[in-house]
């Protein structure tokens, strides 16, 4: 039975910049993420790092959904 990574981007084109994003968030959370081999770092250093970058995301899309709109107007 085949694996399927579920490490994916929903849009190819954006991995480069999911890329870039991950090393930002992880300069701005002070884990030192290296390209290449990271498995000296914690389990939770990495979770960090993944987690932010989802709170980060959420908090731009709320800020563009609120931008603007009135409260039932989409």
């Amino acid at each position: 039975m085949a694996r399927r990574s579920s490490n994916t981007a929903a849009v190819p084109e954006a991995m480069g910049a999911l890329d870039r994003f991950k090393y930002e968030v992880a300069n701005e959370i002070g884990v030192p993420l290296t390209d290449g081999y990271n498995g000296n770092l914690t389990s939770k250093q990495n979770g960090s790092v993944g987690g932010y970058m989802v709170k980060k995301m959420i908090e731009a899309q709320e800020r563009q959904m609120s931008g603007g709109s009135t409260p039932g107007q989409f």
